[in-house]
This record gives structure tokens, sequence and C-alpha cells, in this order.
């Protein structure tokens, strides 16, 4: 598991308009990257929706707002279009940042044992983690986050 003031791992990885996004290109950039497990799920539209409110606040504060899920390209497409997020969501459909964050953990669904997403919130600044947010909680999130910056 990663700790606040390890290097953040880069990577790799296709955007919602298909377009590649390298971490290692955003050295000196202020970045809220937030996990969540799955597009166009309540949970996840309530997070998503509240950083697509409070993207003034973020880019008044010099931070750019990234999500990531496990999702394909044309599914983050599909959610930032229907709710218009005004953000980029990174497609980890083969879960290698999630893996690389520490961010997929054991869940129960329906009674069953699941590897998912777990909710989590990194605060990145010149390529090192300085916030993490664990156990986070869709409402009110993006609020949280904009304190503590």
């Amino acid at each position: 598991m990663l700790n606040e003031g390890d290097q953040a791992p880069v990577f790799k990885v296709l955007t919602d308009t298909g377009e590649e996004f390298d971490l290692a290109r955003h050295q000196n950039e202020k970045i809220v990257l937030y996990f969540y497990p799955r597009a166009d799920t309540p949970g996840c539209t309530i997070e998503s929706c509240e950083f697509r409110d409070s993207i003034k606040k973020f880019t008044k504060k010099g931070v750019t707002v990234i999500g990531v899920s496990p999702d394909t390209t044309k599914a983050q497409s599909k959610f930032k279009e229907k709710f218009d997020l005004n953000f980029t969501l990174l497609a980890d459909a083969e879960k290698e940042i999630a893996n690389k964050y520490g961010v997929m953990k054991e869940k129960n669904m329906y009674g069953k044992k699941v590897m998912g997403v777990a909710r989590t919130t990194f605060v990145i600044e010149h390529g090192k983690i300085a916030r993490i947010f664990k156990n986070v909680k869709p409402e009110g999130h993006a609020e949280e986050v904009l304190t503590a910056l």
C-alpha cells in the first residue's frame, strides 16, 4: 500500500476520448486522482457529479481532477457525456493503475467475495503522494478534498 510522501506510481492509459494519458508528463502539477468502482452507478455518479460541480474551485487552486475506474474507454465516454463531466476520466480496464495504487480490494457482493476497486482518492503534488483518502463516502467527498488542499 502506498503512503503519503511516496512517489506516485506513473502509468500510461487511455482517457475517455481515447487519447493516451501519461502521468509522467504531469509531474509538475497538482492532481486529484480519484478511484471509483464503476461508471454510471449511483455512488460513482454522486461522487463524480460533486467533482464536476466543484471543478472551478479546484481549478482556482491549480488542481487537475482525474477520475479512474476499471471501465472501458467507451463506458467512460458515455458516463462523461451523460453527466456532463468536465474533467478527464481514465479507462483502467486492465486494472493496471488500480493495482499500482493498491486500491483493488476483496469485497462482499451479495454474499460472494469479489475483487473490486475500493473508493480511494490520492492528491499528487510534484510527483509525490501528498494525501490519501481511504474508504471514501461519495456524498461530500469533493468538498472534503477541497478543504484539505
